[in-house]
Formats: structure tokens, C-alpha cells, sequence
């Protein structure tokens, strides 16, 4: 009797024996946030953390260029009056972010596009009168 080889599946995936690292080349920052609003928000693995929905309250900041620090494609759970630790790397690349919620709208290592988002940020409610960006 032959050997029989396995046939090939298109489009299976096999997956790679071991761990993987994410961002392991990225510092890591850790920010406790709370959710202020009614109801459960969730935010993305890659949504610029300092423009998530305002009912998160949070040195936002600090949270200025980066993003969660959680495999791509998922998301975390914030519950309301509930308080949660949350780890954050930068981003990547060109670290350009445009859009979401209009805050930004350019290079996060730009010092001038950073002092506009914290203005534009206390202007539409993303940050506490109290709080000092």
C-alpha cells in the first residue's frame, strides 16, 4: 500500500506552531478608563484610542498616536460607570489618522496637528473642563 500524501486544501490555513508577539517592538502605554455614558461601548484594535466616543473618560493625552495593544480585528468592552486598565502601543507606519471622529486629521508625531486636536478635543466634549491635556 503507498503513502498517501495529504492534498493540498485551497485557501486552508495552517497555523504556525509556538507564540506570537504582538507589538513587541512598540513601548507600551497603560491608561484606566471609565465609561461615564449608559450603555456598553467597544472599541476597535486599531481606532486612534484619543478619539474614542467621549462617554470614556481618560487622560486622553496620553493616549494621544496610539491605539489598543490587542490583535487586529477585535475589540474591548467598556461597561458603563465601569472602570478598565487598558494597554496602548503607537502606531505604525505613517502614523497619518484621519477621520473617526475629526480630532486629528494628520501625522500624530506633528507637534502643531497635536495641539489641535487637544484644542478641538476640550471644544467638542472629548475632555473634561477639569482635565488638563
Amino acid at each position: 500500500m503507498a503513502s498517501q500524501t495529504p492534498t493540498p486544501i485551497p485557501g486552508e490555513i495552517l497555523p504556525a506552531t509556538g507564540t506570537l508577539s504582538l507589538n513587541a517592538d512598540r513601548p507600551s502605554h497603560s491608561l484606566t478608563v471609565l465609561n461615564s455614558g449608559d450603555r456598553p461601548i467597544q472599541v476597535g484594535s486599531h481606532y486612534h484610542f484619543f478619539e474614542v466616543n467621549r462617554a470614556l473618560r481618560f487622560d486622553r493625552a496620553a493616549a494621544f498616536g496610539l491605539h489598543l495593544d490587542i490583535p487586529a480585528g477585535t475589540a474591548v468592552r467598556f461597561e458603563p460607570g465601569a472602570e478598565k486598565q487598558v494597554s496602548l502601543v503607537p502606531f505604525g507606519g505613517q502614523r497619518i489618522v484621519l477621520g473617526l471622529n475629526s480630532l486629528t486629521e494628520g501625522s500624530t508625531t506633528d507637534a502643531e496637528v497635536r495641539r489641535q486636536a487637544l484644542r478641538t478635543a476640550r471644544e467638542r466634549g472629548f475632555v473634561e473642563p477639569e482635565e488638563t491635556p
